[in-house]
């Protein structure tokens, strides 16, 4: 059995089933980790959702699935009956006949995947290192309850906003909750202290004055972190030395004219089909 963890698809349908073939996936054998934000901006939301949706359907290891801003952005647009923005694409998934079926089960995602016995985790744009491997488990808990059994459409309501931009453990209500669900979805550059960045989402070379990118502050511990969003890394971290394998970045911009990857986790082996 191999394990793949898959980049931002964001609606790339096709893009998604050539690397499939790529890499020879077969659904009784394989498992497939996507790092979020499976939908918007590409053609193919509608079929990208049925396909992921689909595995294990026919008794082989259903994909693990996390959510990105992408997905809540569905979610939110979809459950509080608001007007999609303009460059949504959303049409499809919303006139289709399993729409809320779609929506149900991309709401029951969580925000983070951890393999624990083998130090292994995904979230779409990381954990940061003001938290260990293990709170950040927790916090993803707390959202992911929030959105199985809690008043999601109140969570939807509040979720957007910058504030607030740095963690406390004593945040409490939809502050807390919103805080959790940006740093595991909107967080590249960070401050010493954990104070989140939300304007610049270029480079490395771009970063805000006294802002680092969030993988290269020393974590509590040695888990292996594999994330997305960050389309501009172009997969690379420019990390070297001991810890340059411990953070995967796996998004490289299908949606934007790059390539779609898929990281055997186990071999850390890339693969990319170019868009």
């Amino acid at each position: 059995m191999a394990r793949y963890a898959i980049g931002d698809v964001q609606g790339c349908y096709q893009a998604l089933t050539r690397l499939l073939d790529q890499i020879s996936f077969d659904q009784n054998r394989d498992e497939l980790w996507f790092a979020g934000d499976l939908v918007n901006r590409g053609p193919d939301s509608l079929d990208c959702l049925r396909l992921i949706k689909s595995l294990g359907n026919q008794g082989g290891h259903p994909a693990k699935v996390i959510l990105g801003n992408h997905d809540l952005h569905l979610l939110a647009t979809y459950y509080l009956k608001r007007q999609p923005k303009r460059k949504d694409t959303f049409a499809e998934i919303f006139a289709a006949d399993d729409c809320h079926e779609l929506m149900t089960w991309l709401r029951h995602q969580p925000l983070m995947i951890w393999d624990k016995e083998q130090k292994l985790a995904m979230s779409h744009a990381g954990i940061p290192h003001i938290w260990s491997t293990e709170q950040a488990y927790r916090y993803n808990q707390e959202v992911s309850n929030e959105l199985c059994r809690g008043d999601y459409e109140a969570f939807f309501d509040l979720m957007y906003g910058n504030e607030p931009a740095l963690w406390s453990e004593h945040h409490t209500g939809m502050m807390r909750l919103r805080a959790i669900t940006n740093y595991f979805t909107r967080m590249r550059f960070v401050k010493q202290n954990g104070a989140l960045d939300f304007a610049v989402k270029e480079t490395l070379d771009d970063a805000p004055d006294n802002y680092v990118p969030w993988f290269s502050l020393p974590r509590p511990d040695n888990t292996m972190l594999i994330f997305g969003h960050w389309a501009a890394l172009s997969g690379n971290t420019g990390l070297t030395g001991a810890n340059k394998d411990q953070f995967q970045a796996i998004d490289t911009g299908c949606v934007w004219g790059g390539s779609l990857t898929a990281l055997n986790i186990d071999t850390k082996e890339r693969f990319a089909y170019e868009a």
